[in-house]
């Protein structure tokens, strides 16, 4: 949502960019992304993985952010932790984001997902999932879905969210290796764009403008929309740069990504390891200044 600021502030007719942004629910975006119809999109490190299986080749060129609570495990009053959890039955979207979070969860607490068993459901219905189904006793889902599965069921908390993993979910800017090769110097634009964006919403000064636009986009008032980005932790160039560096813990792209890919496999959302360089470019974001 940060390039609504850019757009409303007229930032990239500044830059001399022509860029014109489309808004879908997540999976719409990805469908749309994979039929050629979108030049990039916003997405996770893991669903890249998915995405460049299922055929559409694809190469992160921009690290917005890593989530820092907005992905959640969201229990029953009664479950009071992780290791509550075993026997019993949790709701997640199998292959997707929350399932590697709980996978995570679990290994944490010296568990496996044998401990316990999985229903599946698509992420927008798990609040009603977790509200009408008594024995399900905890759910898996990212904001705002994990907010509404804490409203419609009282005395109901997160046991586990993306804020004790850092790094373990990657949001990132991924564009079609053809765009970027015949539009390099336009994508330099647009991440230079990112970046004033990320200044201006951390900037106090400036934060509340920022929140007030992004909030209106999405529907929601400026203090329904700050717990979301305070749930979201924002990469200035830095930052990213730091990320964008080779390793394999969750710090780095690259052993973020790697751990996607193993988990993808091993939950055979795709059968074979995918090539975690070829879907990484750097340079970009190396090139800011």
């Amino acid at each position: 949502m940060l390039f609504q600021v850019a757009i409303d502030k007229g930032w990239f007719k500044e830059e001399k960019v022509d860029v014109a942004f489309e808004w879908f629910d997540y999976s719409a975006s990805l469908d749309a992304f994979s039929a050629g119809k979108l030049d990039g999109v916003t997405i996770t490190n893991g669903d890249a993985l998915v995405t460049g299986a299922s055929g559409a080749k694809n190469v992160m060129i921009l690290l917005t952010d890593y989530s820092s609570g907005n992905d959640m495990i969201v229990a029953r009053p009664a479950t009071k932790s992780v290791e509550a959890l075993k026997g019993k039955k949790v709701g997640v979207e199998i292959g997707l984001v929350d399932h590697l979070l709980l996978d995570t969860a679990l290994s944490k607490h010296g568990m496996k997902e044998s401990d316990l068993t999985l229903v599946n459901a698509k992420t927008n219905e798990l609040p009603q999932v977790l509200a009408s189904s008594q024995d399900i006793a905890a759910v898996g889902a990212w904001q705002p879905n994990a907010g509404e599965a804490l409203k419609r069921v009282p005395g109901s908390h997160p046991i586990f969210t993306s804020a004790d993993a850092p790094g373990l979910i990657y949001d990132a800017i991924t564009v079609n290796p053809a765009s970027l090769a015949s539009r390099k110097a336009d994508w330099e634009k647009v991440i230079k764009v990112w970046y004033r964006c990320v200044a201006y919403v951390n900037d106090p000064k400036t934060q509340a403008d920022a929140v007030k636009i992004m909030s209106a986009r999405v529907g929601l008032t400026p203090a329904q929309y700050l717990p979301l980005l305070k749930g979201t932790h924002l990469l200035d160039a830095a930052a990213a740069k730091k990320a964008f560096a080779k390793g394999d813990g969750l710090d780095s792209i690259y052993g973020s990504t790697a751990n996607a890919d193993k988990f993808n496999v091993r939950n055979t959302v795709y059968k074979q390891p995918q090539d975690i360089n070829a879907y990484i470019d750097a340079s970009l974001t190396g090139a800011v200044k």
